[in-house]
């Protein structure tokens, strides 16, 4: 078979990156381990900015009919009692999105599956053969390839690239149950996200409500490794952490599903290998704390889509391929030193002392500047990378077309030089990797040359001119 991406992992990072190729006209192949899709839960939502991501793409819309229904509430900072409002960072998406990551999955691979996107399950990677021209995966061959499989990436071992960090020191289950009763200790949806923590008699417990009567329980001990990743994980062993934490009342009804994850920190050096990336869980691993892991993946896979394809297409000029590595390792790398900082203040049954820092940490976020700060990191509405402008905010203009936003002129997947002043500008050079459209808005600005991953690359009061970034990032 021949193809010109071949992406190993059909988890979001994959599935995300399978679509913006997709878009963009490139061929593409995604192979998987696994037979059918996890029916654990996993991730429980999306984060403020990769809703703006999906929105990008006109995909907002039909998730948020896939969505559990929850409170309006700020997303949390190590399960701290105060909500993060990210309201100041001008979103039109301030709260978390309750999408479980099977929902997001589902999604995507059903829109992939309607373009006719071969989506091979019980399709293991277990050879990778690269040269000057392309990369062979069993009897697949592509351009490129980028790994999406994971943690645990198979593509990773094979290539025998390190993955330095730091090995777990808390070792706990994430299982999907339903409870046949229950104390009043027990959160409900209708509360915000710092109440789901609770630690009590030596386990530390994360219980989210999610759909209907189903729980997500994550729990550990607060002095003991526990077992090995392999190790069964049996109703006994999840009743026992109920009754430790929420009393003998909350009882197990059902557990659906469980699996066992530590707290190991690691990231790969380079993000590239020749003609082979690196994404999502692949790249780095981190605490599952605050919601960001599938959120990380789904902008990787952003970042990287259009670059690629324009590698594909011939367009990309030098340099656009490595910056996916110039702009998201910094980016992860921040998460993992964020989710290192949550995984020591959620733990004060652990450390008495730990218990004053929360106290200092809740006063804190309090504090209008403190939040917002917080706020932004958490939510990914913060980045901004190096030599760009910041994201482009999802403003209402006025087109001959008639009213619309930003968001919606980004459906395409390409640039985007937005005019909103008289000055002629032309980019014929550029046409079909860049669209021009003139508009009207309220805000004090002449015109901006939007990214496909909806980064500023340009504005009128930049020093150099406009067609020196449209040949920075859309080539000659």
């Amino acid at each position: 078979m021949r193809t010109e991406v071949i992406i190993a992992g059909a988890g979001p990072t994959g599935l995300m990156l399978a679509s913006e190729l997709t878009l963009a006209g490139i061929p593409v192949v995604v192979v998987e381990k696994e037979n059918a899709r996890s029916i654990q839960s996993r991730a429980s939502g999306l984060q403020p900015r990769t809703a703006e991501v999906l929105d990008l793409r006109g995909m907002l819309d039909p998730l948020l009919d896939r969505a559990l229904p929850r409170g309006e509430f700020g997303g949390h900072f190590a399960g701290l009692p105060v909500e993060l409002d990210c309201r100041p960072w001008r979103t039109r998406h301030p709260y978390p999105v309750s999408v479980p990551q099977g929902r997001l999955e589902a999604f995507l691979e059903e829109r992939l599956l309607a373009q006719g996107v071969p989506v091979l399950r019980g399709h293991p990677v277990t050879e990778i053969e690269q040269d000057a021209d392309g990369v062979t995966v069993g009897d697949i061959r592509g351009s490129y390839l980028v790994a999406c499989d994971g943690g645990h990436s198979t593509v990773r071992k094979l290539l025998g690239v390190p993955f330095p960090g730091t090995p777990g020191k808390v070792h706990a289950v994430v299982a999907d149950i339903i409870l046949s009763s229950r104390s009043a200790e027990v959160p409900s949806a209708s509360e915000h996200f710092s109440r789901y923590f609770k630690s009590a008699n030596g386990y530390f417990t994360v219980l989210h409500p999610g759909e209907g009567e189903l729980y997500r329980l994550m729990f550990g001990k607060l002095s003991a490794e526990g077992p090995a990743r392999y190790v069964p994980i049996s109703a006994d062993e999840v009743s026992e952490a109920l009754h430790a934490v929420y009393g003998p009342e909350t009882v197990l009804g059902e557990l659906r599903a469980a699996s066992r994850f530590s707290d190991a920190t690691r990231q790969v050096e380079q993000y590239r290998e020749g003609r082979v990336f690196f994404a999502g869980d692949a790249a780095h691993i981190h605490l599952p704390m605050g919601g960001q892991g599938v959120n990380l993946g789904v902008q990787d896979a952003v970042n990287l889509g259009w670059k690629l394809a324009g590698a594909v297409h011939g367009w990309a000029p030098e340099g656009l391929l490595d910056s996916y590595h110039a702009e998201r390792h910094p980016v992860a790398a921040r998460v993992l030193h964020n989710t290192r900082a949550q995984g020591v203040l959620n733990n004060p049954a652990r450390d008495p002392d730990i218990a004053a820092v929360r106290d200092i940490f809740t006063d804190l976020l309090r504090l209008p500047e403190a939040n917002r700060l917080i706020s932004g990191m958490m939510s990914g509405l913060d980045v901004q990378y190096a030599g760009l402008g910041p994201r482009m905010l999802d403003l209402d203009l006025l087109t001959a077309d008639g009213p619309t936003r930003v968001s919606r002129l980004l459906n395409s997947g390409r640039g985007l030089l937005l005019s909103l002043d008289d000055t002629p500008r032309s980019i014929e050079q550029w046409a079909g990797r860049v669209d021009h459209v003139r508009a009207k808005s309220d805000e004090d600005l002449a015109a901006v040359l939007i990214r496909p991953d909806g980064y500023i690359a340009w504005c009128a009061t930049d020093e150099q001119p406009l067609e020196s970034a449209l040949t920075r990032w859309f080539g000659n």
